[in-house]
């Protein structure tokens, strides 16, 4: 499994990691012997970064992590988990922030994890669950960073949803070691420039600011929530079609133009959609490791095979722009 230096961390990270979350259930929803068996076939093949969060399940997500890791003691394994602060708790961002941890870490039955994320998204002025540019900054920062030197983490992320401004900002000011970034056939805005009148929100080439200030990228959304499958079929243990992120205004629209990608397929640059997407996140040299949900541990060998071909060729980078050039000026 080929890795890459994780920004300014230190840490060199699998260009594949293992996601845990709600959206294809396994981890949630999923058997413990079948979570057990796509986490020890994910240390076998190189494997060494897992995302996980409270969110997921409610703590479910965490605590099959955890149990699954001290059954199967691996050595030299990365593992990031997320806080989300309800607007109620925006008073007492330090004590809310320090609860959510020290509840990840028992479910985890770990003493500390390498990067905690914020998962709320961030907006210029905040409002509703988003937090301000300025909340994040000056309360955030300093909350993460007292559970930094207490040992509870080694690095400090953001999920980089939300307003562009905003999240570039953050990204910009060097507090922290790593973002959650969108990125995907649908929507390449965080690595390349798109065209006005684009269905998708402009992340500004994001890569160049994570680049510029040493943060690095975990790759998300890259099958856009189950979009780029092309099939409107969902497994039984995977959450419900989601909202999109950075994309369109619906799911149904994502599914829509994911499929006027498929001539990526029939013409032979790769043998489904899912494998094209997958492939297609690693091709950005920002990019320090992917999340692909997963249902079932066939699900999980399908993006590791995809991963294992490589980046796509110019040849299919370029036909997808010339494929996602007939979205420009619909309406998102």
């Amino acid at each position: 499994m080929e890795t890459r230096a994780y920004g300014r961390t230190g840490m060199n990270i699998s260009i594949l990691g293992f996601g845990c979350g709600a959206v294809g259930g396994l981890m949630v929803r999923g058997a413990a012997a079948d979570q057990e068996k796509a986490i020890g076939r994910a240390l076998e093949v190189g494997i060494n970064y897992f995302d996980t969060a409270v969110q997921y399940g409610n703590g479910a997500s965490e605590t099959n992590l955890g149990r699954t890791l001290k059954t199967l003691k691996p050595k030299g394994v990365f593992v990031g988990t997320k806080v989300r602060l309800p607007a109620a708790d925006f008073g007492r961002i330090a004590e809310a922030v320090t609860e959510s941890l020290v509840g990840s870490l028992t479910r985890l039955q770990m003493d500390h994890v390498d990067i905690f994320h914020l998962h709320n998204a961030i907006t210029v002025n905040g409002g509703g669950d988003t937090l301000s540019a300025d909340q994040v900054l000056n309360d955030v920062v300093p909350a993460f960073e007292m559970l930094r030197h207490a040992g509870k983490t080694r690095f400090l992320g953001i999920t980089a949803v939300g307003e562009t401004a905003a999240l570039l900002r953050v990204i910009d000011s060097n507090k922290f070691d790593s973002a959650q970034v969108s990125y995907n056939m649908l929507n390449p805005s965080a690595g390349e420039v798109i065209p006005p009148g684009y269905p998708a929100q402009d992340y500004g080439r994001m890569f160049g600011h994570t680049q510029k200030a040493g943060v690095g990228v975990v790759g998300i959304r890259v099958i856009a929530g189950g979009a780029l499958s092309g099939s409107e079929a969902r497994h039984p243990i995977a959450s419900p079609a989601p909202e999109p992120i950075g994309t369109a205004s619906s799911y149904d629209a994502d599914l829509m133009r994911a499929r006027r990608l498929m001539p990526l397929v029939t013409e032979g640059f790769a043998a489904s959609l899912p494998e094209a997407a997958t492939r297609f996140a690693i091709t950005h040299p920002a990019m320090g490791t992917i999340l692909v949900g997963m249902a079932t541990v066939d699900e999980f060998e399908s993006a590791l095979g995809a991963v294992q071909k490589g980046p796509l060729p110019a040849a299919a980078l370029a036909r997808l722009a010339e494929l996602r050039m007939g979205f420009t000026g619909e309406q998102r």
